[in-house]
């Protein structure tokens, strides 16, 4: 079940228990495979939301991206030759608006993602507004600060993080978070609209065929769909 948004004001604090410290460990561990095959191969990636963060459950997911891939062929071949199978391919476009991206998973827990276009200022803050975490800090156990869906503010400490809401606070956390205040509006817009009318579900959502390649899909799209034309004419 979705988490929704909170207007709360209040900090609380969250002290993890032992079993969570040693889930975030196996997390972080199951990234740093799938990452340490990428860096191998100089593809640079981080892994954002709550592994990044801290703050994971059980039903966490580990979301890895390539935020200045090469080519869907490079990544792919990287991935198979590190010993990692990729179960799906698939194009996914948010809205109109928004980046296509190649999403790959690898199993039921872990993705990753690139961009096929490339990405504008706000839209590659999207992932330091949710926390975003590189190779490195992984293995130095570093946990980052970042917003949640339900819109609160998580920041780690040594017993676990404080969480606080973000709205009317939103110019306070771009300036934490290191990003615009463009970006942190478009995702308050975002999640307080997905908590009024519910999962609109994705403006494209296309599963690879095994001969069929993320360039040659993308270009057949652009073919039949006059919105995805006009958006790979934009600067992302």
């Amino acid at each position: 079940m979705a988490r929704k948004p909170l207007r709360r004001a209040e900090r609380i604090e969250v002290v993890y228990e032992k079993k969570r410290w040693s889930l975030l460990a196996e997390l972080r561990s199951k990234a740093t495979q799938v990452m340490e095959v990428l860096d191998k191969s100089h593809l640079n990636s981080i892994v954002h939301g709550s592994v990044a963060r801290g703050d994971i459950s059980e039903m966490s997911d580990i979301d890895i991206f390539l935020p200045n891939p090469p080519s869907s062929f490079v990544i792919e071949t990287t991935l198979q030759q590190g010993g990692l199978s990729i179960d799906r391919r698939l194009i996914v476009q948010a809205t109109p608006l928004y980046a296509m991206k190649g999403h790959l998973e690898i199993d039921e827990q872990r993705s990753v993602s690139f961009p096929l276009v490339e990405l504008r200022p706000v839209g590659r803050g999207f992932y330091r507004f949710g926390g975003e975490a590189s190779l490195q800090m992984l293995k130095e156990n570093t946990r980052v600060a970042g917003v949640d869906k339900r819109l609160m503010l998580i920041e780690p400490t040594l017993e676990g993080h404080i969480e606080s809401a973000i709205i009317d606070r939103e110019e306070e956390v771009a300036g934490l978070l290191g990003i615009s205040l463009n970006t942190v509006h478009d995702r308050v817009h975002a999640l307080l609209r997905r908590d009024e009318v519910g999962r609109t579900g994705v403006f494209i959502e296309r599963e690879l065929s095994a001969d069929e390649t993320f360039e040659m899909v993308l270009k057949r799209l652009a073919d039949q769909n006059p919105a995805v034309r006009r958006r790979l004419k934009l600067y992302e």
